[in-house]
């Protein structure tokens, strides 16, 4: 088997020489074919260089660690580096070759390379689906701007009972009154989730505090009543396991 190539990328100078000097103690055969300091370097490194492994820090400027590995597919094996523990545990279920912890211990950085020495001689795992989960949610918007006619309103999060899907915009409905926002539902269903809002059919999310009852009709539909407002909204198949017993 041919020297591994390695590419180390991390913005932080002392980290670098560290690890590479480790990795020549541990691995003296393997071959560092290249440093970058930020992610876009990183980027244009493992193109040109086409190592075998790569030695990625979460947070670099430029692009993370995780963007850079989404670009990898299936063509290299990739350890993540961080000073952060809260990838870690779903690096491993996912299938990433390793995750190291800074500053990087000689101990864990031996048990790192010997799973890369066995995982060498097979494709490395798409790390698409993995950096998607890894990913950092953008947090919920306090304040919504949606338009009635000519004038722009700043809507609070906390008084929307649901938003609906209408064409290119979506419907935004308070008690107070209807508006619309340019943001597709389905972006603001993923940036809502944590928020309090369920999407219960690809064209609806409601507030969860505003369900006042589900309830099912003679055809076997399913059908949500809100507290205070007089929409009845529909549950589709998909977004039925929201509500357990039905």
């Amino acid at each position: 088997m041919t020297a591994p190539r390695i590419l180390i990328a991390d913005d932080e100078p002392l980290l670098q020489a560290e690890l590479r000097a480790t990795l020549a103690a541990l691995w003296p055969e393997a071959q560092v074919v290249g440093v970058a300091n930020d992610g876009v370097q990183a980027l244009h490194m493992a193109r040109e260089l086409a190592p075998d492994i790569a030695f990625l820090d979460i947070r670099m400027p430029g692009l993370s660690g995780l963007e850079v590995a989404r670009t990898f597919g299936s063509r290299i094996h990739v350890v993540f580096v961080s000073a952060y523990q809260e990838h870690a545990l779903a690096a491993f279920d996912e299938g990433a070759v390793d995750y190291l912890l800074k500053p990087v211990d000689a101990v864990r950085l031996a048990r790192a390379i010997e799973r890369l020495r066995a995982r060498l001689g097979t494709p490395p795992p798409d790390l698409a689906r993995l950096v998607q989960q890894l990913a950092p949610k953008k947090a919920p918007p306090a304040w919504l701007q949606a338009s009635v006619g000519n004038t722009i309103h700043f809507i609070d999060l906390s008084e929307v009972i649901y938003f609906g899907s209408e064409f290119k915009h979506t419907r935004v409905v308070t008690d107070q009154m209807e508006a619309h926002l340019r943001t597709p539902l389905k972006e603001l269903a993923e940036q809502l989730e944590d928020a309090g809002f369920w999407q219960i059919h690809r064209g609806y999310v409601v507030a969860v505090k505003r369900i006042a009852a589900v309830s099912r009709d003679a055809d076997g539909a399913v059908w949500l009543n809100l507290r205070g407002h007089a929409s009845r909204l529909p549950v589709s198949q998909r977004f039925q396991h929201r509500f357990k017993g039905m």
